[in-house]
């Protein structure tokens, strides 16, 4: 048993590891040729439609965990952006990463990646304009930003390998680590007591995954291995979407972080904004 463990593991560890490296080294190519001084020209703009869209994009080419989106959004801030288009990033960033959205189209399949894209997307921007529209603008503190700087990125080969081994050094352990969680459960842990306890009879387990996902701090790119090996063992897409959103989405690093920008009111209902976008994009996925 043990032994089927160990081979599961490097079976998934050694796809993982040729997706990631061939996907993060055309991806850091590709972002040679994006613009980010327009995109942060329409980020600041006064159309919000068009700076939410612009929102999306700059967090999907910004392959940021939760925590490492806090320093870019205290500059977005800085630069007096609309409080709903910083928000929208906020929201997107950590969950439209484009390396590890592409591992899970080939991993998991590209009608639940794309139907992922879609309504992780469509949720930032209503939540983004939503706390606008609540007030929560106000809650926002006055936070001296040190230590960040904005860098103009000019790929070449040789520069996107050495980004692309970078990126490994800073998420690749999480995908082996993903990779070990998922071997264990392919391994040992029973395929009907899985099925049976987290199936589709079993609706109630969305929201308590997209709950459990917050404190958990699973973030993407290890969740993607894991999700797979649970959706083959015979758990349900909805709450294996829930805990993925959720976990990724938000964290108590990232919530002590946000603390020291935003006043008490605003990061309980962005806590609450988490869950509420796992829970329901798990029930929507229950029903794929």
């Amino acid at each position: 048993m043990w032994m089927d463990t160990f081979q599961s593991f490097l079976s998934i560890a050694l796809e993982l590891t040729i997706l990631f490296v061939v996907i993060s080294f055309v991806i850091n190519l590709l972002q040679t040729y994006i613009p980010y001084e327009k995109v942060e020209k329409y980020l600041g703009g006064k159309n919000k439609g068009i700076g939410a869209l612009f929102a999306l994009l700059f967090a999907f080419v910004t392959p940021f965990c939760s925590c490492s989106t806090i320093p870019v959004v205290v500059n977005m801030l800085k630069k007096k952006m609309p409080f709903s288009i910083v928000m929208v990033f906020l929201f997107s960033s950590p969950v439209l990463d484009p390396t590890i959205i592409t591992i899970m189209g080939v991993l998991l399949g590209w009608k639940v990646t794309i139907l992922y894209t879609i309504i992780t997307a469509v949720f930032s921007v209503i939540i983004g304009f939503a706390l606008e529209a609540l007030g929560f603008e106000k809650s926002v503190k006055n936070v001296v930003m040190s230590g960040y700087q904005e860098e103009t990125k000019k790929f070449d080969v040789k520069v996107a390998l050495l980004e692309t081994m970078n990126l490994m050094r800073s998420v690749y352990p999480y995908l082996l680590l993903g990779a070990a969680i998922g071997a264990v459960i392919h391994g040992l842990v029973p395929t009907n007591w899985i099925a049976n306890t987290f199936g589709s009879d079993n609706w109630w387990i969305v929201p308590i995954a997209a709950v459990v996902g917050i404190p958990l701090y699973i973030r993407l790119s290890s969740m993607i291995p894991i999700s797979q090996v649970l959706i083959a063992k015979g758990m349900a897409l909805g709450p294996v979407m829930a805990l993925m959103i959720s976990s990724a989405g938000a964290s108590l690093p990232e919530v002590v972080l946000l603390k020291s920008i935003f006043k008490k009111e605003l990061v309980i209902m962005f806590v609450l904004s988490v869950i509420t976008m796992s829970t329901i994009s798990g029930f929507i996925f229950y029903l794929v």
